[in-house]
């Protein structure tokens, strides 16, 4: 054997080989080299093309980021690794609510449209503590805070994304409110205007009051929270009353009537008759429908406009009037409704006027009881209210004109064509395709994708004005689609001069912007250059793969496939990747909102990026997981483990060596061993499981540094030309092989080692195939190396139970096995007495399973 010195591989190795500073290294190097640059010139049958999440840019990225981002990295790398030219955009969800939010907060300002645009306004240099002290400026202003601020934030997170090592091209970023994406917004709107599949209607919205704005069936969530319910009286022309049951009573002066079962023997008889408002004094009548719950209160409820989406099913299918009285602040409207006209009831509701909804319950509550209208105590309850996922106050609903996408909500043959669609998908895993049809099966509207906020794609629309300056709504102005993206509340429609804006006979801008969902649901057409780039766009739609979390199937998995269909008549993408939450230490899922979030950063800095990711991708497809950073610590010993092996393999000569030289036992069964690994990587690879190839690699890894290259080491120092050779030669190419295995999951540790002794890169390298390490390993037995490992865990435990060093030499021992497992272990019986230092080894029969016995130590000295 040569001396390492004289080796050109074994000199590029470090004598202290360390995980510490590979990121600087490598992220660097990737960059200069365009290691990830996607290559536009491929056919389309050799791209690969990812559907990538754009992180809302509102702050930071937290551990659920780089739990979930990471799963979508390893397989990219995978699918580059077997030859394909992979399309990974990143994207930057800008716009909506979290942004606006985070701009108010940070400069201390508040949007206030009809504000004139200040271009020499300079936000102050840190916001005030009470938020009443913020600034109002300008739409204009607060869009251009916006602009400046998520480019900042968006710096921060593409260098965290590239400490992490995603693999993303990043030449090819999209923000979800530049002008390609509203452009291309707006495109697919006047498109879906034109075709009849977008509609604006004055209608009954869930809307958060604290926002003011509308808010989307998709976007609720049920919150427990306390009430009670009131037991009270309406009277009947003769005095008696008809008892309901409702946890709002405030609303009553919104009552249009009340509703029971059809079949309700008890109520029958008062169909078709009326009964009266308390102590309002309205007539309303009592109907029948078969939504009402006989079982539920006292069997009959009122109706109001509007308590919930049932009292909307009510009014619609009912055909009622409307009496809406809560406005899009939250509270009750300042004039007394033109139906209240007792002197009663008009004391009462100037007292309820300009009151929260709970300050006006209670003006109602203390009236109803005075008036001896409540019957008894009201009843405790805690029940689910209707909340916006981002705020902190129960919806109320109120009448406003919004846009609409039709979804299948109301058109049965669209619903099922959807709900076909979700079965053409590829799910990993395939029980989520469950969680889509259950969402398509109960819908029960159109997709509201019109908002009341700023910081988003408007509505490509204005509306003439008539004589008196009323918006003609049933005549919008459209634009151009060469002329894309235009902004309304600047520019003006064609044939019209921004003179006219807002005059008798002039135009007036849609108000509105596009829902976040309503951009986000066209990051395939936004990000592969629909329209705006056919050649790219031919090469990578429909995309290969969505990837994103389970909880947003019925956003933006849904909103996609709706756009696709409509525009494409196809699906967006073939696979869809769901990844888990992260749970906290109390099994609670990590948010913001919950305050319960770890910034990776440090975690990235403590356990690197390649601990961190091994975590990471040890977490399965769909399956909650939970925050362990001991996993990240694992990760990062398997990180150092790699850099040390694979230095002990390189030190040894191969000068001359090949495969072909592979001629030991225990080496071709290493190999065949090996070959299954591969196929087992591959075939998880394929499946999207990217955990479970994770978790073969390793095995692997892990038994063949603590056995096979324990056991064949004095064979690679000492052997005899041929021995040492096949030691060797075997020894590199499994190591070739591994390195290929973990790039997906410790880019950093296995580039390093890869550019100790390989030219390129090890992540633009081949994925290893199974076929030549057959070919090597011949006729041998995969399970050999197991097999002679647990021989030599038998002395080394001999050894450890002595209390002496494992370099303790062995006099003799004696190993007991089936007959089966002898004739393997006849084959590498040299190797397990170099490894174990055993002078003599005795292999006997042995009756059941291996047994190592009589091990003689030599005395020391």
């Amino acid at each position: 054997m040569t001396s390492p010195a004289a080796d050109p591989v074994a000199s590029r190795v470090p004598d202290r080989p360390t995980v510490d500073g590979l990121e600087e290294t490598w992220v660097a190097a990737w960059a200069e080299q365009g290691t990830y640059d996607f290559d536009r010139t491929a056919p389309r049958e050799r791209v690969f093309s990812v559907d990538t999440p754009p992180p809302t840019v509102s702050g930071s990225l937290h551990v659920g980021h780089v739990f979930s981002y990471t799963h979508t990295d390893c397989v990219a790398r995978y699918k580059r690794m077997q030859g394909y030219s992979v399309f990974y955009p990143m994207g930057w969800d800008d716009n909506g609510l979290p942004t606006e939010r985070r701009v108010q907060n940070y400069f201390g300002v508040r949007c206030d449209p009809s504000l004139p645009y200040d271009p020499s306004f300079v936000p102050p240099e840190s916001a005030p503590k009470n938020d009443r002290d913020y600034l109002n400026v300008s739409r204009r202003n607060f869009v251009e805070l916006c602009e400046r601020l998520t480019v900042e934030d968006e710096k921060v997170f593409e260098s965290l994304w590239r400490r992490l090592g995603l693999s993303v091209d990043w030449s090819r970023t999209y923000q979800t409110i530049d002008a390609d994406a509203q452009a291309a917004s707006q495109r697919a709107f006047l498109r879906a205007l034109a075709r009849g599949e977008a509609y604006a209607a004055e209608a009954p919205t869930l809307w958060d009051t604290t926002f003011r704005t509308a808010v989307a069936q998709a976007e609720l969530e049920d919150r427990e929270r306390p009430g009670a319910y009131h037991r009270i009286g309406f009277p009947r022309p003769d005095g008696e009353p008809v008892v309901i049951e409702t946890t709002r009573p405030e609303l009553i002066p919104a009552c249009v009537a009340l509703v029971a079962h059809p079949d309700d023997e008890r109520y029958q008889p008062l169909f078709g008759t009326t009964v009266r408002t308390p102590v309002l004094d309205v007539e309303v009548p009592v109907l029948a429908h078969p939504l009402a719950e006989p079982d539920k209160g006292s069997g009959i409820a009122m109706i109001c406009t509007f308590g919930d989406t049932t009292d909307v099913t009510w009014w619609r299918e009912l055909d009622l009037p409307t009496r809406a009285l809560i406005g899009r602040d939250g509270r009750f409207l300042a004039d007394v409704p033109g139906w209240v006209t007792s002197e009663a009831g008009v004391a009462l509701y100037e007292q309820m006027a300009g009151k929260t909804a709970h300050s006006g319950r209670e003006v109602l509550v203390a009236a109803l009881v005075e008036g001896g209208h409540l019957l008894g105590e009201p009843r405790p309850i805690t029940h689910p209210v209707k909340f916006y996922e981002k705020g902190d106050k129960p919806l109320e609903i109120v009448a406003s004109r919004q846009w609409y996408v039709r979804n299948g909500g109301r058109d049965a043959a669209l619903r099922e064509r959807l709900r076909e669609r979700g079965q053409q998908i590829v799910w990993h895993p395939d029980h989520m395709r469950h969680r889509y049809d259950n969402w398509v099966g109960g819908l029960n509207g159109d997709w509201l994708v019109s908002r009341q906020r700023f910081f988003g794609v408007p509505f490509p629309v204005w509306y003439p004005l008539d004589e008196a300056g009323e918006p003609r709504f049933d005549a919008p102005l459209v634009p151009d689609e060469a002329d894309l993206p235009v902004d309304p509340a600047s520019d003006a429609p064609a044939g019209f001069t921004e003179d006219q804006r807002g005059v008798p006979g002039g135009f007036a801008a849609d108000p509105d912007v596009m829902d976040t969902w309503a951009t986000s649901s066209l990051t395939p057409q936004i990000a592969g250059g629909w329209e705006r780039d056919p050649d790219l766009f031919s090469r990578v739609f429909p995309f290969d793969l969505r990837p994103q979390g389970h909880d947003i199937i019925r956003t933006w998995l849904f909103s996609t496939v709706v756009r696709a269909d409509a525009e494409h008549d196809s699906l967006p993408w073939r696979h869809a990747a769901l990844s888990g939450w992260i749970l906290d230490p109390d099994r609670k899922k990590m948010s913001k909102s919950k305050g319960n979030v770890v910034t990776p950063m440090g975690l990235l800095e403590e356990h690197g990026s390649d601990g961190v990711r091994y975590w990471a991708a040890s977490g399965r497809p769909g399956v909650d997981t939970a925050f362990d950073p001991g996993q990240m610590k694992v990760g990062r010993r398997l990180a150092m483990k790699l850099l040390n092996a694979s230095k002990f393999v390189l030190m040894n000569d191969a000068a001359g060596s090949s495969l072909a030289d592979v001629r030991e036992a225990l080496d071709r069964a290493m190999l065949a061993r090996l070959a299954g690994v591969v196929d087992a990587a591959t075939e998880a690879f394929e499946a999207f499981d990217y955990a479970r190839a994770l978790e073969v690699a390793e095995q692997f890894f892990w038994d063949f540094c603590d056995d096979h290259v324990e056991l064949v080491k004095d064979r690679a120092y000492r052997g005899d030309e041929a021995a040492k050779a096949s030691a060797v030669a075997a020894l590199r190419e499994a190591l070739s092989v591994q390195l290929r295995l973990l790039a997906p999951f410790l880019p950093f540790a296995t580039e390093e080692v890869w550019s100790w002794w390989q030219e390129g890169s090890v992540h633009t390298s081949a994925w290893p195939t199974s076929q030549g390490l057959r070919e090597v390993a011949g006729d041998a037995d995969p399970g050999m190396g197991s097999l002679v490992g647990r021989a030599l865990a038998g002395i080394r435990k001999a050894k450890s139970e002595a209390k002496v060093s494992q370099r303790t030499d062995v006099g003799a021992a004696v190993v007991a096995a089936p007959a089966a497992q002898r004739a393997l272990l006849e084959l590498a019986v040299e190797d397990l007495r170099g490894a174990g230092r055993v002078d003599r080894l005795t292999l006997v029969d042995g009756g059941g399973d291996l047994e190592v016995r009589d091990v003689e130590l030599v005395p020391a000295g």
